[in-house]
Protein backbone atom coordinates (compact mmCIF):
# COMPACT_ATOMS: atom_id res chain seq x y z
CA UNK A 1 0.00 0.00 0.00
CA UNK A 2 0.97 3.62 -0.92
CA UNK A 3 1.24 5.96 1.69
CA UNK A 4 1.87 9.29 -1.07
CA UNK A 5 -1.15 11.87 -0.30
CA UNK A 6 -2.21 11.43 -3.73
CA UNK A 7 -2.68 7.68 -3.70
CA UNK A 8 -4.26 7.24 0.11
CA UNK A 9 -6.77 10.15 -1.32
CA UNK A 10 -7.72 8.26 -4.69
CA UNK A 11 -8.24 4.53 -2.53
CA UNK A 12 -10.45 6.26 -0.19
CA UNK A 13 -12.27 8.28 -2.32
CA UNK A 14 -12.73 5.07 -4.76
CA UNK A 15 -14.34 3.32 -1.30
CA UNK A 16 -16.15 6.25 -1.27
CA UNK A 17 -17.66 5.50 -4.76
CA UNK A 18 -18.10 1.95 -3.97
CA UNK A 19 -20.62 2.53 -1.43
CA UNK A 20 -22.26 5.15 -3.56
CA UNK A 21 -22.66 2.89 -6.49
CA UNK A 22 -24.15 0.80 -3.88
CA UNK A 23 -26.90 2.79 -2.53
CA UNK A 24 -27.44 3.86 -6.02
CA UNK A 25 -28.52 0.20 -6.88
CA UNK A 26 -30.76 0.07 -4.27
CA UNK A 27 -32.18 2.89 -5.44
CA UNK A 28 -32.44 0.78 -8.76
CA UNK A 29 -30.15 3.45 -11.08
CA UNK A 30 -27.95 1.78 -13.27
CA UNK A 31 -27.20 3.45 -16.05
CA UNK A 32 -24.82 6.55 -13.81
CA UNK A 33 -24.17 4.04 -11.41
CA UNK A 34 -22.47 2.07 -13.91
CA UNK A 35 -20.76 4.84 -15.16
CA UNK A 36 -19.26 7.00 -12.06
CA UNK A 37 -18.40 3.51 -10.55
CA UNK A 38 -16.23 2.85 -13.36
CA UNK A 39 -14.42 6.10 -13.48
CA UNK A 40 -14.60 7.16 -9.99
CA UNK A 41 -12.72 4.17 -9.49
CA UNK A 42 -10.00 4.33 -12.51
CA UNK A 43 -8.72 7.08 -11.28
CA UNK A 44 -6.70 5.14 -8.18
CA UNK A 45 -6.31 2.99 -10.86
CA UNK A 46 -3.99 4.94 -13.14
CA UNK A 47 -2.51 6.86 -10.47
CA UNK A 48 -1.37 3.16 -8.78
CA UNK A 49 -0.38 2.01 -12.48
CA UNK A 50 1.60 5.29 -12.82
CA UNK A 51 4.17 4.43 -10.09
CA UNK A 52 5.06 1.29 -12.01
CA UNK A 53 5.51 3.42 -15.44
CA UNK A 54 8.18 2.88 -17.79
CA UNK A 55 9.43 6.11 -17.87
CA UNK A 56 8.48 9.96 -17.62
CA UNK A 57 6.17 10.01 -20.63
CA UNK A 58 4.40 6.94 -19.20
CA UNK A 59 4.21 8.51 -16.23
CA UNK A 60 2.95 11.81 -17.65
CA UNK A 61 0.12 9.48 -19.47
CA UNK A 62 -1.27 7.71 -16.41
CA UNK A 63 -1.80 10.69 -14.90
CA UNK A 64 -3.48 12.29 -17.44
CA UNK A 65 -6.31 9.48 -17.90
CA UNK A 66 -6.42 9.74 -14.32
CA UNK A 67 -6.97 13.64 -14.66
CA UNK A 68 -9.85 12.72 -17.17
CA UNK A 69 -11.71 9.92 -15.06
CA UNK A 70 -11.60 12.51 -12.25
CA UNK A 71 -13.28 15.38 -14.57
CA UNK A 72 -15.64 12.45 -16.18
CA UNK A 73 -16.85 11.80 -12.14
CA UNK A 74 -17.24 15.48 -11.43
CA UNK A 75 -19.68 15.43 -14.19
CA UNK A 76 -21.18 12.54 -12.83
CA UNK A 77 -21.79 13.60 -9.21
CA UNK A 78 -23.15 16.85 -10.45
CA UNK A 79 -25.94 14.93 -12.56
CA UNK A 80 -26.33 12.43 -10.18
CA UNK A 81 -27.40 15.74 -7.87
CA UNK A 82 -29.52 17.55 -9.83
CA UNK A 83 -31.30 14.45 -10.56
CA UNK A 84 -31.49 13.88 -6.94
CA UNK A 85 -30.40 10.89 -6.50
CA UNK A 86 -27.94 11.97 -4.24
CA UNK A 87 -28.22 15.37 -1.51
CA UNK A 88 -26.17 18.52 -1.78
CA UNK A 89 -24.21 17.62 0.98
CA UNK A 90 -23.23 14.39 -0.15
CA UNK A 91 -22.86 15.97 -3.83
CA UNK A 92 -20.61 19.02 -2.13
CA UNK A 93 -18.44 16.12 0.03
CA UNK A 94 -17.55 13.88 -3.01
CA UNK A 95 -17.13 16.93 -5.60
CA UNK A 96 -14.79 18.21 -3.23
CA UNK A 97 -12.95 14.90 -2.64
CA UNK A 98 -13.02 14.69 -6.48
CA UNK A 99 -11.39 18.52 -7.13
CA UNK A 100 -8.73 17.86 -4.27
CA UNK A 101 -8.00 14.72 -6.42
CA UNK A 102 -8.16 16.39 -10.07
CA UNK A 103 -5.66 19.61 -8.27
CA UNK A 104 -3.09 17.49 -7.10
CA UNK A 105 -3.21 15.40 -10.55
CA UNK A 106 -2.95 18.56 -11.99
CA UNK A 107 0.44 19.67 -9.83
CA UNK A 108 1.87 16.26 -10.43
CA UNK A 109 1.79 16.20 -14.14
CA UNK A 110 2.94 20.13 -14.32
CA UNK A 111 6.12 19.25 -12.02
CA UNK A 112 6.81 15.41 -14.02
CA UNK A 113 6.78 17.97 -17.56
CA UNK A 114 8.77 20.26 -15.73
CA UNK A 115 11.25 18.18 -14.80
CA UNK A 116 14.79 17.75 -16.33
CA UNK A 117 14.89 13.87 -15.57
Amino acid sequence: MRNDKLSVQSIDFAVSIVNLVKQLKEKRESIISNQIGRSGTSIGANIREAHYAHGKADFVAKLQIALKEANETEYWLELLNKTNYISNEEYENLNSACKSIRLMLISSINTAKSSKN
